[in-house]
């Protein structure tokens, strides 16, 4: 009799991946993917791809599946606990969840702590501590990837999230499968429902650690879970979870595609200095011109991270809506002014 349902699910998930890692890294040594497992004279020692696990359910579920999958692909499982510093006993938290992974036969695995500052609020702050933790230990360990264990559920959540600031289409995009510098980051749960992972946790004996921040209505994403994801779905039935996460890869597709419209498009828009033309910007579609603002804008030293759809608004109407105002100040002390039919964005 084979595994659980629940458990089958997640360690095909996590085995699509590890094949997708695999392939990239072969292809990149040139090694044919028919000679894809265990090393070889053409091929270095088998990769290491690191988990990142909180105890809580979802990435438990992830960890055990890529403890079972990876040896059978040749590949090298680690794991990786971030201590946040913002619980009372995190740090005995950390040492369980290291001796949990260990106990799955994961190796190396590690604890690490991080300072959470206070920019763009708790939540974001925690988030660009974890990334900036988990990317240290990638580098440390030369990790080919590191898996998280974002579910269909984080990824509705997000969606919705999304649409409520108004963000536009790349933000209803949500999480995407593949992020971060060279592909690291992998999230083979984004068609897996939380409930699925929690299962699979159960049924092994896993035992899981349920943050409070989680259940904490002070903390936006919380609210959501709890009240309006449920709301939602009294309003309108079940399969909200799954049309949101539906509508985040339909709306990536889309944003991917107009990305690459505005990047073919930029250069002719371009004088022969290399400054922006506001007649040529102005015959562009309204969601081209505006990725090429935005991309102009960043380039110039604009953080991507506080620049917002209302400041490429604001730059957009010296283009259509010119009238003789003046320069538009962007995060970063960027710039943004017409000048002569031409649109100068630089340093202030």
């Amino acid at each position: 009799m084979g595994p659980h349902p629940a458990v089958a699910a997640i360690r095909l998930a996590v085995r699509r991946v590890l094949h997708d890692i695999l392939t990239e890294l072969n292809t990149t040594a040139g090694v044919p993917a028919a000679t894809a497992v265990g090393p070889t004279p053409e091929r270095p020692p088998s990769p290491l791809v690191l988990v990142a696990c909180s105890g809580g359910a979802d990435s438990m579920a992830l960890a055990s599946a890529l403890a079972f999958e990876a040896p059978r692909l040749g590949i090298r499982a680690g794991g990786v606990t971030v201590d946040h510093g913002l619980q009372n006993g995190s740090d005995l938290r950390a040492e369980e969840v290291v001796l949990r992974l260990r106990e799955l036969g994961l190796d190396p695995v590690e604890a690490t702590a991080v300072s959470v500052g206070r920019a763009g609020g708790p939540e974001a702050a925690a988030r660009d501590a974890r990334y900036a933790a988990l990317d240290a230990a990638a580098a440390r360990h030369g990790a080919a990837a590191v898996l998280l264990g974002h579910t269909r559920d984080d990824q509705a959540e997000t969606v919705l999230l999304g649409l409520a600031r108004g963000s536009g289409i790349r933000s209803l995009s949500g999480m995407a499968a593949v992020s971060g510098a060279g592909g690291r980051y992998r999230r083979p749960f984004l068609q897996v429902d939380r409930q699925t992972a929690r299962k699979a946790c159960m049924v092994q004996s896993l035992p899981v650690w349920d943050d409070p921040h989680n259940a904490d209505p002070a903390y936006t994403r919380s609210r959501l879970r709890h009240e309006g994801l449920p709301a939602l779905e009294k309003a309108l039935g079940k399969g909200v979870v799954e049309a949101l996460a539906r509508t985040a890869q339909l709306s990536r597709d889309d944003a991917d595609a107009l990305d690459t419209w505005a990047r073919q498009a930029e250069e002719g828009v371009r004088d022969a200095t290399g400054v922006l033309e506001c007649a040529k910007l102005y015959a562009l579609p309204p969601a081209v011109r505006r990725r090429i603002l935005r991309r102009a804008a960043i380039a110039a030293g604009a953080p991507a991270g506080a620049l917002f759809a209302r400041h490429i608004e604001e730059v957009d109407r010296l283009i259509t809506g010119w009238r003789g105002q003046g320069a538009i100040n962007l995060p970063g002390k960027v710039v943004a002014q017409r000048q002569g039919g031409r649109l100068v964005i630089r340093q202030g």
